[in-house]
């Protein structure tokens, strides 16, 4: 029941980060960094020159990635439990999807809007990241990958993890030149760069006022409690 409990949070978690992410697409400023890679694909997709998945199916296909990065960087050293990073990645770019879908509506003109939509998703990816962290369930694969090249290098995780999310940003616009030929700013543009130093600002800041949050995770065995009561009131009548 605990375990339960503590992924249903995380699944919350999840939808609030996905939400962020889709938020910051439609700012048409530049996405997120997760998403700089499979937005780029998706669009390349779109004009048919790679397989036309959505945003949320390419995050899956690069969150798998980043787990066989850590398999090759470990070896021996990966601890199995961590292929449910596969899993966790599944998820992730499956929510990211139903955001996308939920916020189509979302389609900002003018240059103010899309600084606010950027603003906003940012924020909401932030507090989703900070939520997903207290959870400590399985680490997301864009989170593992740094965490594997730390535990190999001696590296301090923080420097490890602006090189992934940099190395991540250029290959999103190599890959824009590669499929268009140009720049694409509405892909990686300034909300990207933005993003990168914001979010992190936002997780900090959010993670010293998560006193409620560690609170709901410590109510689960009152929540069993619950259910043992009900299961017996049930039984007796």
């Amino acid at each position: 029941m605990s375990f339960c409990w503590q992924h249903l949070l995380l699944l919350g978690s999840l939808w609030v980060m996905t939400a962020g992410v889709a938020v910051c697409v439609r700012s048409m400023l530049g996405s997120s960094v997760i998403s700089v890679l499979p937005y780029v694909f998706q669009s390349a997709g779109a004009r048919g020159q790679v397989p036309p998945l959505t945003i949320g199916q390419y995050t899956c296909v690069m969150n798998a990635l980043l787990v066989v990065g850590q398999l090759l960087v470990l070896r021996r050293r990966f601890d199995p439990v961590q292929l449910f990073q596969l899993l966790v990645g599944f998820v992730f770019g499956s929510l990211i999807d139903l955001n996308m879908a939920l916020t189509a509506w979302l389609v900002p003109q003018s240059l103010p809007a899309k600084a606010a939509a950027q603003v906003a998703g940012c924020t909401i990816l932030g507090i989703g990241i900070a939520l997903e962290v207290r959870c400590g369930s399985v680490t997301m694969p864009g989170e593992g990958f740094p965490v594997a090249i730390t535990q190999v290098t001696g590296i301090e995780f923080p420097k490890v993890k602006i090189c992934v999310d940099a190395s991540l940003v250029a290959l999103g616009v190599v890959a824009c030149y590669g499929f268009f030929g140009a720049w694409q700013w509405s892909i990686v543009g300034v909300g990207t760069l933005f993003a990168m130093v914001y979010v992190g600002l936002v997780v900090k800041t959010v993670g010293r006022h998560l006193g409620w949050f560690e609170r709901v995770l410590a109510y689960r065995p009152g929540f069993r409690r619950y259910l043992f009561g009900l299961a017996r009131l049930i039984y007796r009548k």
